[in-house]
């Protein structure tokens, strides 16, 4: 059996160097807020191109954090693809704004631009791009966009570390971005994690104050902050990976480019094509009887995930929203369906996948 995701294979890659890490914080003593999140977030600010990476807890709280940082509350509204794990929303939901929801392209699935144009009113603050699966969004357009209606714009790249275009990296075209290191990312801790990229000073400097109890000076707490840092051992394992993110990332280049060219005369709708814009965090494919597909993969060894079976409008959580029918964002999640994506699969395990996929897809 081809697992969707095998941790075990992806982090024996690292075993050496995250027992090394470990070794090392461990020596140390320092847990919380010491050298290796200081080391890890001048680092990761350079990977990004920023002046600025505040580590915190996990990619929701990195969201939810520069919302509240930049003012944003109730009264307030931010759009959201709909097209997206939920974590996107709960972060506005988290700081009393109301996430108005937005259909995503039909051929990239991130937002769509047109539709977020329509889409703002009277109390839109801000946007939230979100790179799904490892693609960027139209920054440019985006930008431009809220440049002219006065709004905030903010990246969730929770999926798309180290995807680059025009030699600008994820986390340095909005005002801030939101990562998460959750283990399954393209750089991915060995528990929850996250980080705050910015070139803003002020929204750097109120980050760092939320992220520890409102506090920058031990026992003085000028807000009503958080509990979200970034802990020593996450930050020496992330250290340890950075220098290989971008070997990982071209070799999950390397297995879309075979999937793309094995499918190619497949009844599968493929992922629109993308160069280093793509890292590739899942391989995302289109069938439309998702259900069968799933029951004849699994028949012959081959496992698969759903990315996101329903969209974020129409959870439990959300019934309320007054949602609007978006049929783009409802036809996608009925018909994606993830296969194995990840740095460790062999050569021999692409092609049993693409073989599988093409028999009964």
């Amino acid at each position: 059996m081809i697992p969707f995701m095998d941790m075990c294979a992806v982090g024996e890659r690292h075993r050496s160097a995250t027992d090394r890490a470990i070794a090392r914080v461990l020596d140390s003593g320092r847990l919380i807020l010491g050298p290796e999140s200081e080391a890890f977030e001048r680092e990761f600010a350079a990977a990004c191109g920023v002046r600025h990476a505040i580590g915190v807890g996990n990619g929701l709280d990195a969201l939810t954090l520069i919302l509240k940082a930049s003012g944003i509350g109730p009264g307030d509204e931010v759009l959201v693809p709909a097209n997206t794990f939920i974590a996107t929303a709960l972060a506005v939901t988290a700081t009393g704004a109301t996430p108005v929801w937005v259909e995503p392209d039909p051929v990239t699935y991130t937002i769509d631009v047109a539709a977020a144009q329509r889409s703002i009113g009277p109390r839109t603050r801000a946007i939230i791009a979100v790179h799904l699966f490892g693609l960027l969004c139209d920054m440019d357009a985006l930008q431009e966009l809220a440049d002219r209606h006065g709004l905030i714009l903010v990246e969730d790249a929770a999926q798309a570390h180290g995807a680059r275009r025009d030699a600008r990296a994820a986390g340095a075209f909005g005002h801030a971005a939101g990562f998460s290191f959750y283990p399954t990312k393209n750089l991915g801790a060995i528990g929850d994690a996250g980080a705050v990229t910015t070139d803003d000073d002020e929204l750097a400097d109120r980050v760092r104050m939320l992220r520890n109890y409102g506090s920058r000076r031990k026992s003085v707490h000028e807000v009503a902050g958080v509990n979200s840092r970034l802990d020593e051992l996450q930050a020496a394992v992330l250290r340890e990976k950075l220098p290989a993110l971008e070997g990982e990332n071209r070799r999950r280049r390397a297995i879309a480019d075979h999937y793309r060219r094995e499918l190619a005369q497949s009844r599968v709708l493929l992922p629109a094509p993308a160069g280093d814009d793509h890292v590739h965090h899942l391989f995302v494919i289109r069938v439309a009887d998702r259900p069968s597909v799933v029951a004849a993969l699994a028949e012959r060894g081959v496992g698969t995930a759903v990315h996101y079976p329903t969209p974020v409008h129409r959870h439990p959580a959300y019934a309320d929203s007054g949602a609007p029918a978006l049929p783009v964002a409802e036809t996608l999640a009925d018909e994606i369906l993830s296969i194995p994506m990840h740095p460790a699969l062999s050569d021999a395990e692409v092609e049993h996948v693409a073989e599988a996929v093409r028999a009964v897809a």
